[in-house]
C-alpha cells in the first residue's frame, strides 16, 4: 500500500501550491508560508480499495493581519480544496520574522534607552532571539503576531553571545503590525564580563596525541537507493523530509524468508517541547514547541563529510517552501551510512571449545536541526536482527541568566562569573504508527515482577509478567516504570510464530523517560497536554499528525493527544498509533559550558516474537583483521575453556 502519495513534496509540486494559493488570493498580497507538506492519504482508502490523489498542506500567514489559514490542495486537479482560517493558534515562525523583531526592538527608544543604562550602546553587537508568547497569559493574543525577545550581548561579531545575558530586559513584538507591543525592563542585572568561547583559538592549546581515526568500505556502501526508497540487510523503507516533523521513516518492512513483512507504516517526531523551569518573570514563559513554533524540520543543517558525519556517507537533499512559498534546497540534510556495532552475537562452547562470533552492523538515517542556542540530532538505527533504534542527540548552548556575584540561585546551576544555566527539560513525542505484520495491531502493557509466594511459588524465586490489554485509549497508566521492567507490544493477535506466539514488536524504553514538570496555573500544562504521559494509544486518524495538534504556535486550546483520548476510543484489534515521550530533565553542569558534551536520548523497538528464531543467524563470519569492519568475526582455534 506505500507508495510516493505518501512522500515528500517535490520542488515542482511546492511551486504549484504556491501558485494555486495565490491564484486563489488566500493570506492577501504577499501570504507568508509558514510550512508546507503532503497531506497523506487516508489509509483506510487505500486499503479498502480506494483511490486517492496527490495532496499537500499548507499553513498561510496573512503578513498584513495575522490571520492564519490552514489550506488543503488538490494537486492534480490544482484546486484549493479547503481554506479555513484559524481561530487557535498560526502559522510557524517565517525566517523574515527574526530580522523583523530584531529591526523593530533596536529602533525602539525605550530599547536603546534600557541597553545605553547597562553600559551597552553598539546596537550591532545585541543579540536577539525570539521566543512565542502563548505563555503569557498576561497578554492578549487575539489579531496579533508576538514574540517575547530575549537578548544577549556579543563583545566581537563571533563571540558567544549566550555567555553575556541582558538580564531582565524583554522586548515583546508584533511582526505583523511593525511594531513593539512592550518593553519590560525589571532592572540590570550583573553581567558575565569574560568571553567563553568554544572556539580552538580560544582554548590553546590543542590536544596533539590524536592519531588519526579512518573509516573505509573500499567495496562502497551495502544499501541501495531507489528515490526515498532504501533496502539494507532485509530492511526495506523510505525516507522523506517534513517541515515540521523532520526526518520520516515510512512504510518499514523486513523481509523474513522470500517476503516482506510489514513493521511500521510511518515513524517520526510529533512534536518537542523546551520548558524552563525559573519562576522569574523574565523567565516563566519560556519554552519552544520546536516543531510547531519554528518548523523542526526547516531548520536542518546541511551536514559536512568528517564532522557531522564520518566515513562512507549517502547525502540526500532536503526541498522545503521558504516564507515567499518558493521551493528551497538544503543540501546533505540527510546523512545514510553503517556503522559497525559491536557484538551481534556470541557463544563459546566450553566442551568443544569453539567459538563463534558474528559483528553487529547498522544502518543509520540522520538528520541534526538548529533552533535557537540548541541543536538536535535524530538517528533511526537498523539492525540485522530486525530490531531499530531511536537515537535523539541534544547539543549546543545551554540557556543562561545573569546571578548576583556569589550566588547560587534556586533554579539554575553557576556556570561562569555573574552566570547561570537555567534547569529546563526536552520532550520529544515520537509519533508510532505501528503495522506489525498488518495493520490488525493490539496493545499490551508489560509489567514483570515476583509470583506471590505460595503453592506456585513455593521457593519465591518465579517471575511473572502482568500483561495489561490496551483495549480503549485510557487503559494503562501511560508511564514508564524501571522497577517492573515495563515495556509495550504491539503484536498481531491474528498472526502466530512457529510456537503459538501472536508475532509483536515491543517498545523498550531507555533511560530518558522524564515527563513534564510545570503544572497549573503553568500553560504550558495545557499546550503540551502530550508531556505529561510516556505513552499513548490512539486509533489510526489522518486528521492527527501532530502531538499538541497542528498549530501549537500561540494556541492554548489544548488541542493534541488529551483531547482525542478524552473520548476513550476503542483500541483493540486495530490499525494504532503508538506516541512515546522521551523526555530529558537537564540539570546543568559547569562541565555543559561553553558548550555542552552531547547527550542522548533513545528507545527501542524489538521483535517480539515477529520471527520463529533468531533473524541474524545468516550474518557470515568474516575472517580476523585489524582495522577494517566486517561483517562477522572468525572461527579461531578451539580454546580451552570451563564450566562454571
Amino acid at each position: 500500500m506505500h507508495s510516493e502519495l505518501f512522500d515528500a513534496l517535490t520542488a515542482d509540486e511546492i511551486t504549484k501550491v504556491s501558485e494555486i494559493v495565490r491564484k486563489a488570493g488566500i493570506g492577501g498580497e504577499r501570504p507568508g508560508f509558514g510550512s508546507v507538506f503532503t497531506e497523506e492519504p487516508d489509509k483506510t482508502v487505500l486499503r479498502s480499495g480506494g483511490t486517492a490523489g496527490r495532496r499537500a498542506r499548507a499553513l498561510i500567514l496573512d503578513r498584513t493581519s495575522a490571520a492564519t489559514f490552514d489550506v488543503l490542495v488538490d494537486l492534480d486537479d490544482e484546486s484549493v480544496v479547503r481554506s479555513t482560517q484559524l481561530t487557535a493558534g498560526g502559522a510557524q515562525m517565517l525566517a523574515e520574522e527574526l530580522e523583523i523583531a530584531t529591526k523593530l526592538a533596536k529602533a525602539d527608544p525605550r530599547y536603546v534607552r534600557a541597553l545605553a543604562e547597562r553600559g551597552i550602546h553598539d546596537l550591532d553587537l545585541v543579540q536577539i532571539d525570539p521566543f512565542g508568547a502563548g505563555n503569557r497569559d498576561d497578554i492578549d493574543l487575539s489579531g496579533r503576531r508576538l514574540w517575547c525577545c530575549v537578548s544577549y550581548y556579543r563583545h566581537f561579531p563571533e563571540d558567544n553571545g549566550y555567555a553575556h545575558v541582558i538580564e531582565g530586559l524583554i522586548a515583546v513584538v508584533d511582526t505583523v503590525r511593525g511594531e513593539v507591543f512592550a518593553i519590560e525592563d525589571s532592572g540590570a542585572k550583573p553581567m558575565n564580563p569574560t568571553c567563553d568561547n568554544y572556539t580552538p583559538e580560544h582554548n590553546q592549546p590543542m590536544r596533539d596525541d590524536i592519531k588519526p581515526l579512518e573509516i573505509i568500505q573500499p567495496q562502497g556502501v551495502s544499501f541501495q537507493l531507489d528515490g526515498p526508497q532504501i533496502t539494507w540487510q532485509k530492511w526495506r523503507f523510505r525516507i522523506n523530509m517534513h517541515p515540521l516533523d523532520g526526518l520520516v521513516i515510512s512504510g518499514v518492512e523486513y523481509k523474513d524468508g522470500e517476503q516482506y513483512r510489514s513493521v511500521m507504516h510511518r515513524g517520526s517526531l510529533g512534536e518537542m517541547l523546551v520548558p524552563y523551569g525559573d519562576p522569574d518573570d523574565a523567565h516563566y514563559w519560556r519554552s519552544a514547541f520546536d516543531a510547531g513554533e519554528y518548523g523542526l524540520g526547516r531548520m536542518a543543517n546541511s551536514l559536512r563529510l568528517g564532522c557531522d558525519c564520518l566515513g562512507e556517507i549517502v547525502y540526500l537533499d532536503a526541498v522545503m517552501a521558504d516564507d515567499d512559498g518558493n521551493p528551497a534546497v538544503i543540501e546533505n540534510a540527510i546523512c545514510i551510512h553503517e556503522e559497525d556495532a559491536g557484538i551481534l552475537w556470541k557463544h563459546t562452547d566450553w566442551v568443544t571449545g569453539n567459538v563463534d562470533v558474528r559483528r553487529s552492523r547498522k544502518l543509520v538515517v540522520s538528520f541534526i536541526a538548529t533552533i535557537g542556542n540548541y541543536h538536535y540530532g535524530f538517528y533511526w538505527n537498523f539492525f540485522q536482527d530486525g530490531h531499530i533504534e531511536v537515537d535523539t542527540k541534544l547539543l549546543g548552548v545551554v540557556q543562561t541568566r545573569s546571578i548576583e556575584p556569589g550566588e547560587v540561585p534556586a533554579h539554575a546551576t553557576p556556570i561562569a562569573e555573574n552566570l547561570a544555566g537555567t534547569y529546563h527539560q526536552h520532550l520529544f513525542s515520537f509519533r508510532l504508527d505501528m503495522e506489525v505484520d498488518g495493520w490488525q495491531n493490539t496493545v499490551f502493557q508489560n509489567d514483570a515482577g515476583g509470583t506471590p509466594v505460595g503453592p506456585a511459588n513455593p521457593h519465591g524465586n518465579a517471575i511473572s509478567v502482568t500483561k495489561t490489554l490496551i483495549a480503549r485509549e485510557q487503559d494503562g497508566d501511560g508511564f514508564t516504570n524501571p522497577q517492573s521492567a515495563r515495556s509495550w507490544t504491539v503484536v498481531n493477535p491474528n498472526k502466530k510464530n512457529k510456537w503459538g506466539m501472536p508475532v509483536g514488536y515491543k517498545l523498550l524504553p531507555g533511560w530518558a523517560s522524564d515527563t513534564l514538570i510545570a503544572q497549573a496555573p503553568s500553560l504550558m500544562v495545557e499546550r503540551a497536554g502530550f508531556a505529561t504521559k510516556n505513552i499513548w494509544v490512539t486509533p489510526y486518524s489522518p486528521s492527527e499528525m501532530h502531538s499538541a495538534g497542528d498549530h501549537p504556535n500561540a494556541d492554548r486550546s489544548g488541542a493534541g493527544l488529551p483531547a482525542w483520548t478524552a473520548a476513550n476510543r476503542p483500541v483493540e484489534n486495530t490499525d494504532v498509533v503508538l506516541w512515546h515521550t522521551v523526555g530529558v530533565t537537564h540539570i546543568p553542569r559547569s562541565e555543559d559550558w561553553p558548550v555542552m558534551p552531547t547527550e542522548v536520548a533513545s528507545f527501542m523497538l524489538l521483535p517480539n516474537n515477529f520471527f520463529d528464531r533468531n533473524p541474524a543467524l545468516d550474518v557470515p563470519a568474516g575472517e580476523p583483521g585489524h582495522g577494517a569492519a566486517v561483517d562477522g568475526c572468525c572461527h579461531p582455534e578451539p580454546t580451552e575453556v570451563h564450566p562454571r
